[in-house]
């Protein structure tokens, strides 16, 4: 656009030579004329277009601007709300979590604690039996003394060889021994209740004598001896004896702490089986639940007339 226009500004400085110009001389000035408002007008519109694109490309950049703080508001809000929410639900589970682990390990002590209580019970009943039974022992009429032999005439017997001490009565060695064990003279017990049998291996209470060096044995850690005497107690004597029930229940007690997991599971399960009302299933059934193992359920013993012990 701007060689025409310099073009124009040329003819029109070129001298004229002749006052009277010619006509077409000065119709190609009346053109330049017209050309230059054109282009004046043509310049003017293009500056208002211009002005105009400006101030809507303005507009444009306001616009995305107030689109990008209000996105960031909405962003802020959400972000803002998603952290309630959280502060709201998440802590709270997460206590309740925490509570609920607790309470896990305090039902678990109190297991723990409620199966020690029962095997306490446990002694206590068999220590009280073994003072009744002792007590019964003590009333019965003594033995009749052997009679001794005298010379002719009744004068004293002469010299002879000694005669052998015989030994107590089997009530008296039974309640001797179950005197001692009962006031912690072990020792002294495991010899008489040995004694009873030397002496008294078919009598009543042999099965209760051979249980109780048994226990003897258990309760002083000497688990070895007395797996070997638990089972003597279940094979020697009839099936009906008054503690096969607590010398299979002790065996597994025994095989546990031996380290024989397995066998004494084996043997509670076994003690649940046949003698699933006896005081001592539910602490045969808390042994199997300690070792991840179930059990059938567990009645309370029928009441009735107690065995002997």
């Amino acid at each position: 656009m701007k060689f025409p226009y310099l073009g124009v500004l040329a003819l029109i400085a070129v001298p004229i030579s002749a006052p009277a110009a010619s006509r077409e001389i000065q119709e190609l000035q009346r053109d330049v004329g017209l050309l230059q408002e054109q282009v004046k007008a043509l310049q003017s519109s293009q500056n208002e277009k211009l002005t105009e694109l400006k101030t809507m490309v303005q507009q444009a950049i306001n616009t995305a601007d107030k689109a990008g703080t209000g996105v960031a508001v909405i962003q802020s809000s959400v972000q803002q709300s998603l952290r309630d929410q959280e502060s709201k639900v998440v802590t709270p589970v997460v206590g309740l979590g925490t509570r609920i682990d607790s309470l896990s390990n305090d039902f678990r002590m109190l297991q723990q604690s409620m199966s020690d209580l029962t095997s306490m019970i446990g002694k206590l009943q068999n220590q009280l039996t073994d003072l009744n039974n002792a007590v019964k022992v003590l009333q019965a009429p003594p033995a009749a003394p052997p009679p001794s032999s005298g010379a002719p005439g009744g004068e004293p017997a002469g010299p002879g060889p000694a005669a052998s001490t015989p030994p107590p009565s089997a009530t008296e060695l039974y309640a001797n021994a179950t005197r001692d064990r009962s006031t912690g003279h072990l020792d002294l017990a495991l010899r008489e209740f040995s004694d009873y049998l030397t002496y008294y291996g078919n009598a009543e209470y042999a099965p209760n004598a051979q249980y109780y060096i048994a226990f003897i044995h258990y309760s002083q850690g000497d688990y070895e001896k007395a797996l070997k005497e638990f089972d003597l107690v279940l094979e020697k004597y009839a099936d009906d004896n008054n503690k096969k029930p607590e010398s299979m229940f002790y065996k597994g007690m025994t095989l546990v702490r031996l380290g024989r997991r397995t066998q004494g599971a084996e043997e509670f399960k076994e003690f649940l089986k046949r003698f699933p009302n006896h005081d001592l299933a539910r602490q045969a059934c808390s042994q199997l639940t300690t070792m991840g193992l179930k059990c059938g359920s567990t009645r309370a013993a029928a009441p009735g007339k107690r065995k002997r012990s």
